[in-house]
């Protein structure tokens, strides 16, 4: 077993963890807000503060890519086995795929729907895209079966992370935790 001992830099964990909050509150508030038996104020409280955090994880995806990008995580090797690199390279993949197509997708949904979103409406940005019912529903429908895609990709993403701490103890786990503070 390789024991690594470089971290990415405190920006990258902070913005990870960051965003890993803001998700699995994204992921919980999705699949509740549709649930019948809600208050509307309850209902609308959810919805609003969705839309308005799907904004917030899109300029904070681009922030996490331009940071990558600036920054390449210079982090020594881990041996794991050819499929095992390639499950986690494939996981890291869809992850970076879906942040982006899942707020893209909402956006789409709620402004082709010919609904608000509070901070852009606030902000006086207008609608990029048309009123069109078709457009909606196909957006909808990409954000539905992304919510299960995105669900079980976090799930795996969490399952790894502790495969790695607890069992591995490979200092995979580490890399990312703490937060913040002084990176290796």
């Amino acid at each position: 077993m390789t024991t690594t001992t470089k971290k990415y830099s405190g920006t990258s964990r902070l913005i990870h963890w960051i965003m890993a909050v803001l998700i699995l509150g994204m992921i919980v508030v999705g699949f509740l807000m549709v649930q019948e038996g809600w208050s509307r104020p309850v209902q609308n409280t959810m919805f609003i503060s969705h839309k308005n955090i799907g904004v917030l994880l899109l300029i904070l995806i681009f922030v996490r890519l331009f940071n990558r990008w600036r920054n390449p995580p210079n982090l020594a090797p881990v041996e794991l086995d050819p499929m095992q690199e390639f499950a986690a390279r494939m996981a890291h993949f869809g992850l970076y795929a879906l942040l982006l197509i899942m707020p893209l997708a909402g956006y789409i949904r709620v402004r082709a729907g010919g609904f608000p979103i509070e901070a852009l409406d606030a902000l006086g940005i207008p609608t990029l895209v048309p009123r069109s019912e078709a457009l909606a529903e196909a957006a909808k429908m990409v954000h539905f079966y992304g919510a299960y895609a995105i669900t079980a990709l976090v799930v795996m993403h969490i399952g790894a992370a502790c495969f790695h701490g607890l069992v591995r103890k490979d200092g995979v786990f580490s890399r990312m935790w703490p937060p913040v503070g002084k990176g290796a």
